[in-house]
């Protein structure tokens, strides 16, 4: 070990890589227990933003489809579809965030998110306040909203 400990407020990389090598050689002792608990909760943290990130992206791309037909094309259609495949793949790699879609205050904080991102990129402001699709047919590869 260094005589010199980095701490985790100066280099947390550096830390971090620390503190894997005291836990490799079982010196538990000298462990930042209480960092080491943060950074651990911090990970399911950066698992659930990136979920609700895709899915609010996903929620205004599906927002523009509906609201402005004349601008569709083949780039919305793939990035809807890599936002589908996106939101798949953090639900696969990490089962325990489905939790999430069951609860109507994320859906809301999720709405509002994308109607943000809807009306930053599209300058309407005409959105309904609430999700009008269900989860199954905002993943569902054949759903494509009819234009209002």
């Amino acid at each position: 070990m260094r005589a010199n400990p980095t701490t985790y407020e100066s280099d947390v990389i550096a830390w971090a890589n620390e503190q894997a090598r005291l836990l490799r050689a079982g010196r538990f002792d000298a462990l930042d227990i209480e960092h080491i608990a943060d950074e651990i909760e911090d990970v399911g943290k950066s698992e659930k933003r990136e979920l609700r990130s895709r899915m609010a992206v996903l929620l205004a791309l599906l927002l523009k489809w509906q609201y402005q037909p004349e601008r569709r094309g083949n780039s919305w259609q793939r990035t809807i579809k890599i936002q589908r495949r996106g939101v798949t793949g953090c639900l696969k790699e990490t089962p325990s965030l489905k939790v999430d879609l069951s609860n109507p205050d994320w859906w809301e904080r999720v709405w509002d998110d994308g109607v943000g991102i809807a009306v930053k990129e599209t300058e309407l402001d005409c959105f309904p306040e609430c999700c009008p699709w269900t989860f199954d047919q905002i993943m569902n590869p054949e759903f494509w909203p009819a234009a209002l």
